[in-house]
């Protein structure tokens, strides 16, 4: 079974759409884009991190 890739939930509130920013292959940054008007948002892994799952971009 392949293993799952860590994801988190983005909300922009541009479009008013959720999508999923994956983890780059590094491991450092989860990287997303809004697929209506194509804004990017990287969310840097931080030293302890949280538990937060979703976000909201605007």
């Amino acid at each position: 079974m392949a293993e799952s890739r860590k994801y988190l939930g983005i909300h922009f509130q541009c479009c008013n759409v959720y999508v999923r920013a994956y983890i780059d292959k590094q491991g450092k940054k989860y990287t997303g884009q809004c697929p209506r008007c194509h804004k990017r948002v990287d969310v840097k892994v931080g030293e302890g991190g949280t538990n937060a799952r979703f976000f909201n971009a605007s």
